[in-house]
C-alpha cells in the first residue's frame, strides 16, 4: 500500500512537470483593446463593462480604451466612470486615430483613466454640460446663437450688477457638480483639475501637444506599441493598491462589440425609438383591424418592445411620452370615427411630446425635426387614409346580417291570410305583408325580425293590372 502511495505522487509529480509550462504559455498575459467611437450612450456603456469583465477573467494586463466621441449622455459616462475606477485592471485612455477627439463626456472618462494617451493631431476638452430640456434644433438654425447660449451656459455662476446668477439656476447647478466631478478625478489621477475646470466653464480645449504640456495627459503615443512601451514601469493606483505597469512588448488583442452591443446602439437613438413605437402601435392596430393576418402583429409587438425597452435606457421625460402615446390614441380614433378635431389634437400632441420626450439632450441623442415632421404627417396621413375608407364603406350597402336582406327579391311559395312562405337568397322564409298579396306577385324583402320576413309588392301598379 505504500509504494502504491509513492508511485501515485510520483506520477501526478511529473504531470504536473509536463503541463507546467503549457500552462505558463497558455497564460501569457495581453493587453486587450476596446474602441469607443461615436456618442457615448447605453451601448458604450455596456461595451466598456463587458470588456473590463473579459479583462479581469483574463488577468489581462491592461485594457486600453480607444476614445473617439463627440461626448454624450451623462448618466452613461458616469457608469462608465465607475466601472473604470472600480477595475481590478488598468485602464488606458487613448484618445485615437489622428484627427479623432473626446470632447465633452469624452474628457471626463480620460480623466478617469489610470493612464491618459492621446495620438498627434487629436484634441479634447469642451466639457460644459449641454442644457437641459428644450426644442430640438430647427434646420439651418444660426450656430452663432446656439455657441452664444453654450457660451452662457458656461458661465452660469457668474453674477449680474443685481447679484443674482446670470444664467439659469439649474443650469449652475449642474455646472457645479461637473466641476466637483472632474476635479476629483483630477486628483485621483494627479493631473491638471484647474484646466479640467477651465473646460467645462469655459468649454476649452486642447490639442495633443497643448494637452502634455499642461499635465491633462501622460503622454503622447502614434501607436499602441509606442503606447505600451511608454506606459511600461508606470506606477498607478488600481482599486486601492499600486501596481507597477509591465506592458512593453505585449500582444495587443482588440475586443470586438457583440450582436446585442450593435443592436443597443441602433436602438438607443432616440429617433430610432419613436420610430419603433410607431411601427409597433400601428403594426397591433392591423392586426385587431385584420384578425389572422398574423405579420402586423408580430411585427408590431416586437417593434413596440424595442422601442418601450430603448426608451428605458435613455434619460426621457414621460410627460413627453404620454403625450406621444396619447396622440397615436388620437389619431387611431380619428381613423376609425372621422372627426377632423381628434385628428389635428393628435398631431398636436404628438409633436409637443416629441419634443418635450428626452430630459437631456447630448451629442448623438437629441430629437431631430427631420424624423419628428415626416413621423407626425405620416401618422395623420394613416389616419386620414384609414378615415376615408371607413366613411367610404359606410355609404355600401350592408352585405351580411338582417340588414342585408332589405331590397332583397323574394319569389311567393304559398300565400294565405296575409302570411306565408317566399323563396329569398336560396333559402325559404316565413314572410308577412301589410297589403294584400296573391301567387305569383313580385315582393322584396323590406324588414326582418324574429326570422319572419316583411315583404310588399315590387311593381304594385302592374300586378293590379294583371288581376
Amino acid at each position: 500500500m505504500t509504494f502504491a502511495r509513492v508511485a501515485l505522487l510520483a506520477a501526478a509529480f511529473v504531470v504536473a512537470a509536463v503541463l507546467c509550462p503549457f500552462s505558463s504559455a497558455g497564460s501569457e498575459r495581453v493587453a486587450l483593446s476596446v474602441a469607443i467611437d461615436g456618442a457615448i450612450g447605453p451601448a458604450s456603456s455596456r461595451q466598456l463593462e463587458e470588456a473590463l469583465d473579459t479583462a479581469a477573467k483574463r488577468d489581462a494586463a491592461v485594457l486600453i480604451l480607444q476614445l473617439d466621441t463627440p461626448g454624450g449622455l451623462v448618466t452613461s459616462m458616469r457608469e462608465m466612470i465607475a466601472d473604470i475606477l472600480a477595475s481590478p485592471v488598468p485602464v488606458i485612455g487613448y484618445v485615437a486615430p489622428a484627427g479623432g477627439h473626446a470632447a465633452s463626456a469624452g474628457t471626463y472618462i480620460l480623466y478617469a483613466t489610470h493612464v491618459a494617451v492621446m495620438a498627434p493631431g487629436t484634441n479634447l476638452g469642451a466639457a460644459t454640460p449641454v442644457e437641459i430640456g428644450g426644442l430640438p434644433s430647427l434646420p439651418g438654425g444660426d450656430k452663432g446663437d446656439q455657441k452664444d447660449q453654450g457660451d452662457q451656459k458656461g458661465q452660469g455662476d457668474q453674477k449680474d450688477a443685481s447679484g443674482r446668477p446670470a444664467g439659469d439656476a439649474m443650469m449652475a447647478k449642474v455646472t457645479n457638480d461637473a466641476v466637483a466631478l472632474i476635479r476629483s478625478l483630477a486628483e485621483l489621477r494627479g493631473r491638471n483639475g484647474d484646466w479640467g475646470e477651465k473646460a467645462v466653464r469655459e468649454a476649452a480645449s486642447l490639442s495633443a501637444n497643448a494637452a502634455l504640456q499642461e499635465h491633462v495627459i501622460d503622454f503622447v503615443a502614434r501607436d499602441t506599441t509606442e503606447l505600451l512601451q511608454l506606459a511600461d514601469g508606470r506606477t498607478v493606483d488600481v482599486a486601492g493598491r499600486k501596481v507597477v505597469l509591465a506592458t512593453k512588448g505585449l500582444p495587443v488583442e482588440t475586443l470586438e462589440p457583440g450582436w446585442f452591443i450593435r443592436l443597443l446602439s441602433i436602438i438607443t437613438d432616440p429617433n430610432t425609438a419613436v420610430i419603433l413605437m410607431l411601427v409597433g402601435v400601428y403594426g397591433i392596430v392591423f392586426e385587431f383591424t385584420s384578425p389572422g393576418a398574423v405579420a402586423p402583429g408580430v411585427i408590431g409587438t416586437i417593434c413596440l418592445v424595442l422601442g418601450l425597452y430603448a426608451l428605458d435606457l435613455l434619460p426621457i421625460n414621460y410627460t413627453g411620452l404620454a403625450l406621444m402615446l396619447l396622440g397615436v390614441v388620437f389619431l387611431i380614433i380619428e381613423a376609425f370615427n372621422p372627426t377632423v378635431v381628434l385628428g389635428l389634437s393628435g398631431v398636436a400632441a404628438f409633436l409637443f411630446g416629441a419634443t418635450m420626450l428626452l430630459r437631456v439632450e447630448g451629442p448623438g441623442f437629441a430629437m431631430s425635426w427631420a424624423v419628428i415632421g415626416p413621423a407626425a404627417a405620416l401618422t395623420l396621413g394613416l389616419a386620414l387614409l384609414s378615415g376615408t375608407y371607413l366613411w367610404a364603406a359606410r355609404k355600401n350597402p350592408p352585405r351580411v346580417g338582417g340588414e342585408a336582406m332589405r331590397g332583397q327579391p323574394a319569389e311567393i311559395l304559398d300565400w294565405q291570410g296575409g302570411e306565408g312562405h317566399v323563396l329569398a337568397l336560396g333559402e325559404r322564409w316565413r314572410a308577412k305583408a301589410d297589403e294584400p298579396i296573391a301567387a305569383g306577385d313580385s315582393v322584396e324583402v323590406t324588414g326582418i325580425a324574429d326570422l319572419v320576413l316583411t315583404v310588399r309588392r315590387r311593381d304594385a301598379g302592374r300586378n293590379g293590372a294583371r288581376q
